[in-house]
């Protein structure tokens, strides 16, 4: 298929008119597009006619009517549409901007390790980022790729930033079984005292407290402490206990286990198959694997 040859300005007209549209979903006014591009609105109706010649944009008329762009358009810009898309976060110096959309990130000095370039196509006004903002692109859907870094020039014809990578993060695509350790169990008749031994000899901070084959509780090193505090450490653990249990299933993913841990400060999940406990993950072994990758 042969490559249409645009000018810049039908290139630019193009964008911001897709940008638009995908932010409200219906068809765009002239003016619009004017207020985006900082063009004369008789140079917008021109070019507009021409787009429409080359089969590139449609009329849309009615009172809320106005102009669409085909999926030649599309094609001629090299933007994947599909059905189902998903939403790439963005931020600006901190602050989430609701109205772009990442369509492509391109890394652009792979092969020069002491630079970290990136060209981020969007659509939407990209003209509210400027040179030195800081930008946060991501988690991206299916590698959950993190980017990081510095607006160092921005191409507004082609709607893309251009940016210097200061760092990225991406998190294995495995479920959190993958990472399962062995799990340490405790008798419910087990003494304070016998439950640090464990814990000690172990070297863990945690332990689940079992009856039979259930999972009813766990102890800590901080449950022990305030035993130990509260000259309880020949009574029975289960006075102690924590019986609510964080657990996550073995198909779920390490972001996800990851994200329990957080919201609820909790440093090691039960996993389980089918609801049955397996084993057990900690954070420090997820945040190693991290590190790792």
């Amino acid at each position: 298929m042969v490559e249409m040859e645009l000018t810049p300005i039908q290139r630019e007209i193009l964008m911001a008119l897709i940008s638009l549209y995908h932010q409200n979903r219906e068809a765009v006014k002239g003016e619009d597009i004017t207020k985006i591009i900082d063009r004369n609105p008789g140079t917008i109706r021109n070019q507009m006619q021409a787009l429409k010649a080359l089969g590139l944009v449609e009329g849309v008329p009615g009172p809320k009517g106005g102009y669409k762009a085909t999926s030649r358009a599309y094609r001629a810009l090299t933007i994947d549409v599909r059905e189902k898309e998903a939403t790439v976060p963005v931020r600006r110096n901190g602050e989430v901007i609701k109205d772009v959309a990442v369509e492509e990130i391109a890394f652009t000095t792979p092969r020069h390790p002491e630079l970290c370039n990136s060209s981020i196509r969007m659509l939407g006004d990209i003209k509210i980022f400027n040179i030195g903002d800081k930008v946060e692109i991501g988690p991206t859907p299916v590698n959950k790729l993190v980017i990081r870094g510095n607006v160092t020039g921005r191409d507004d014809t082609e709607n893309t930033l251009i940016c210097s990578i200061t760092e990225m993060l991406s998190l294995p695509k495995r479920p959190v079984i993958e990472y399962v350790e062995e799990l340490v169990t405790i008798p419910t008749d087990a003494t304070v005292r016998e439950v640090a031994k464990i814990l000690l000899d172990k070297n863990l901070w945690s332990a689940y407290v079992i009856d039979g084959e259930k999972v009813i509780g766990a102890a800590s090193l901080k449950d022990i402490g305030r035993a130990v505090v509260g000259n309880k450490t020949d009574a029975k653990i289960m006075e102690i206990v924590q019986e609510e249990v964080l657990s996550i299933e073995g198909n779920q993913s390490l972001r996800e286990a990851l994200r329990l841990m957080n919201k609820y400060d909790a440093g090691s999940l039960l996993i389980t198959v089918n609801g049955s406990p397996i084993g057990y993950v900690t954070r420090t072994r997820l945040l190693n694997e991290v590190v790792a990758y």
